[in-house]
């Protein structure tokens, strides 16, 4: 991949386009192009054609699709599993007939299935039952993946799938309603702090950049103080949904760009698989630590980075999930990358930037 090689980001205003798109560019990186929603609606095959047929990208990143937490995931079902077909599929297809040279899906590792054995490894994927709250997700996500492969073994194409553990870093979604577990606590987490300083400035703020089910800091205290309630967020004490002792590995989102970059500069399809397998699958690549951590242990960590010194309630009577999903990054070492930003030091970089944002 040249420096001035032409490179199509889509989704690059997400956490994980707009991370890739750094790395890109501080390794010089000048050929990138970009697309928004209003620009380029993914889901319309007519207008992801005329766009191949007109920039003819060398390399693809594959970074867009409807993403969020398990609320979102679970109500919102048929957009989740509807949009993410047509994205990808428009977006592999056209890559394939436009003779691009090399693409990155990006997957995700909530897509394994619910009881599959930890740490858990790429040969896990279709093994058994699919997480029932994120299914639909799982499904589009899953198809994505093989349809990388299946182009690369009928095509003879270049489509790497990698699956990125949970995620987080700047430009992460901090919506109380579909933002993911991480984010969630921190604002959450933050937001008890203000209210143990009685810090309306910051109070109102937060909700001015970005609002609760309507509410922003132009509301009443009275009305502030009652959405916040909902969610869970008290002067004395924050909510947190379940047990807390399911088990989750983090990744810090600039670690995850790298990896992806480095898989597109040295890396391809035919690294990803045993020469001397009889069945080619599973040739996707988990991208994550390795380490996994308690809920609790998390929220734990995150109070003592904000000064939050009020307690948590662990809502049992809401689900858990999976209680413990661990990826087994072997193959990415083999490889030759690892991460470089430890959970404590990530929790500071982001609450840094969410205070900054």
């Amino acid at each position: 991949m040249e420096k001035k090689s032409k490179i199509y980001v889509a989704g690059h205003r997400g956490l994980v386009g707009s991370a890739i798109v750094n790395n890109l560019t501080s390794k010089g990186y000048t050929n990138l192009i970009f697309k928004t929603h209003a620009e380029l609606d993914l889901t319309n095959q007519q207008e992801v054609e005329k766009f191949f047929a007109k920039e003819n990208p060398e390399y693809v990143i594959l970074a867009a699709a409807k993403v969020g937490g398990i609320v979102a995931n679970n109500s919102y079902r048929a957009d989740f599993i509807y949009e993410n077909l047509m994205i990808q599929s428009n977006v592999i297809h056209q890559s394939y007939l436009s003779g691009v040279k090399k693409l990155l899906f990006l997957g995700s590792t909530c897509i394994y299935p619910k009881n599959a054995p930890q740490p858990i490894k790429e040969d896990s994927l279709l093994t058994s039952e699919l997480e029932y709250t994120n299914e639909p997700y799982a499904i589009a996500k899953i198809a994505g993946i093989k349809m990388c492969e299946s182009y690369n073994l009928q095509y003879g194409t270049n489509f790497i799938a990698v699956m990125p553990t949970n995620l987080y870093g700047p430009n992460d979604n901090f919506d109380l309603e579909k933002s993911h577990v991480l984010p969630a606590l921190i604002r959450k987490i933050h937001l008890g702090r203000c209210l143990e300083d009685d810090n309306w400035q910051a109070i109102q703020s937060d909700l001015n950049k970005n609002p609760i089910q309507g509410v922003d800091g132009s509301a009443s205290k009275k009305a502030i103080l009652e959405i916040l309630s909902k969610y869970g967020i008290e002067k004395s004490q924050i909510e947190i949904w379940g047990s807390g002792k399911p088990r989750r590995e983090f990744l810090w989102s600039e670690d995850m760009a790298d990896a992806c970059v480095f898989l597109l500069e040295k890396r391809d399809f035919k690294d990803t698989f045993d020469v001397n397998q009889l069945e080619i699958k599973n040739t996707h690549i988990n991208i994550g630590t390795g380490i996994d951590i308690s809920i609790r242990e998390l929220a734990e960590q995150i109070k003592y980075c904000v000064g939050y010194k009020g307690g948590f309630n662990f809502n049992t009577l809401k689900p858990d999930g999976t209680m413990k999903k661990l990826t087994d990054v072997g193959k990415l070492h083999q490889l030759g990358w690892k991460h470089s930003v430890s959970l404590d030091k990530g929790v500071k970089k982001i609450y840094c930037w969410y205070l900054a944002s």
